[in-house]
């Protein structure tokens, strides 16, 4: 676990200059990250089960964890498993079939990268052979994924760690501390946004010249999707269909569901509403480039969230946390505080009576007000926490993922996390398919009507 005596004030940063007003903190990983040597025969020896963009781009960063050692790659690709002993060596065991992998009794764990409508029955087997999993978000594609993946977890006693890194980012781990602390008083807003400008951030990937029946395993991409013809369109790209993917909130609303329900210590909303469309990649795709979706957490906050697949500003990632008394804000790997002190005053209105009365009334008021602050009101708290520039959450979310797997001890983001996170963004999809508001438990988990 990420060790949260570590948020080290750095007096004098480079950056500081920039920040009028501000004080700049420093966000330091834990010193055991990297500095514990790892014992020869305590390696964890694990596979990857989907090696596409994603998937190799996390393994990358697993493999700089001490004592952790990739032993084989499952795709329905022939050039990635290629490309896999090329980026990781020859001795690398590769495989179309992932259920190949499962058998081998010297893989620990794997690491899921598929396309969403996989998850779960990988996830599944992965752990009823003993194996414990890394899955990547979203958890679930269907409802039904869910209680199956924990029932899974809980019957085998396999780690199971969902893949939004959010929750083990040194910059929420600060967020949270500071909301606990009553930073910014009670809050009850978040709002949330992830925005994109490019083909690529629209998932247009590029789909490689020999794409074929014969170099892509069709009928193991397609599992329980309907059975259509060969598209290496859809094999390459399939986040842009609901058949493989679960569509903007499934991507990108999951992140920051996790990253709200880790800061504010809350299971997910009751109640989903959500708009959008298919404002400009009209190229085929099934799901929406824009959405817009409002929840509610009773006794707690409302959210409202945002992606927009076709900002011609920029592209950018944040959330706000609003208080009573001041706003957090999130941006990458940093937060900003911006505090001001309670009112204790309630104020007065009093321009519209005689100045007898004014004169009167405040008097009365300054006797029950007496003033706290002659030179004027005490100026708002600003601070800037941030991470050192080439710190990556995916790191800390793998450390957390190999510790647990090392010891036995839970998880940062277990099934049931993971599960309240996927169930509140999928209710998006529920809500902009059937045009109604969604209910949801987030206690028990289950849709309501």
């Amino acid at each position: 676990m990420l060790d949260r005596r570590n948020f080290l004030k750095a007096a004098s940063l480079a950056t500081a200059e920039t920040l009028v007003g501000s004080n700049l903190h420093a966000l330091t990983q834990p010193q055991d990250a990297t500095s514990r040597p790892i014992a020869a025969n305590d390696h964890i020896q694990f596979a990857l089960i989907g090696a596409g963009i994603r998937g190799q781009a996390i393994t990358q960063v697993a493999l700089q964890i001490p004592g952790a050692k990739l032993v084989a790659v499952s795709d329905t690709y022939q050039g990635r498993r290629d490309h896999s002993k090329e980026l990781w060596g020859n001795d690398i065991f590769t495989t179309v079939d992932y259920k190949e992998i499962l058998t081998r009794k010297d893989i620990d764990a794997v690491v899921i990268a598929t396309p969403d409508h996989w998850h779960k029955q990988v996830a599944v087997d992965a752990m009823h052979a003993g194996k414990d999993v890394y899955c990547e978000k979203p958890m679930i594609h269907r409802y039904s994924d869910g209680p199956e993946m924990i029932a899974a977890a809980r019957a085998t006693n396999c780690i199971l760690q969902i893949g939004s890194q959010r929750v083990s980012n040194v910059a929420y781990i600060k967020a949270k501390e500071l909301l606990a602390a009553g930073a910014i008083g009670k809050l009850n807003m978040v709002t949330a946004w992830w925005d994109r400008n490019s083909a690529l951030g629209a998932w247009d990937y590029s789909v490689p010249l020999d794409a074929s029946p014969q170099t892509c395993d069709w009928p193991q991409f397609l599992g329980t999707a309907p059975q259509i013809p060969f598209s290496a369109e859809q094999f390459f790209q399939w986040r842009k269909w609901k058949a493989y993917g679960s569509g903007v909130a499934g991507d990108l609303f999951v992140h920051l569901f996790s990253g709200t329900h880790f800061v504010a210590g809350v299971h997910g909303p009751t109640r989903a509403m959500a708009t959008g469309g298919l404002r400009f990649w009209k190229d085929g795709r099934n799901v929406p480039d824009v959405m817009v979706a409002l929840y509610d957490y009773p006794e707690a906050f409302n959210l409202n969230l945002r992606v927009n697949f076709v900002n011609g500003g920029s592209e950018s990632e944040g959330l706000i946390f609003t208080g009573d008394e001041g706003t957090m804000a999130i941006y990458g790997n940093s937060v900003t505080l911006n505090s001001t002190p309670l009112q204790k005053e309630p104020g007065y209105t009093v321009e519209t009576f005689t100045f007898a009365m004014q004169k009167q009334f405040i008097q009365k008021y300054r006797e029950m007000y007496p003033v706290r602050h002659p030179m004027g009101a005490p100026p708002m708290r600003s601070e800037v926490y941030a991470a050192a520039r080439d710190y990556d959450d995916v790191y800390s979310h793998f450390y957390n993922f190999f510790h647990s797997v090392r010891t036995r001890q839970p998880v940062v983001e277990d099934a049931v996390f993971g599960y309240r996170a996927a169930g509140a963004a999928l209710l998006s999809n529920l809500s902009y398919y059937s045009g109604k508001v969604q209910h949801w438990n987030p206690e028990t988990m289950q849709l309501e009507a």
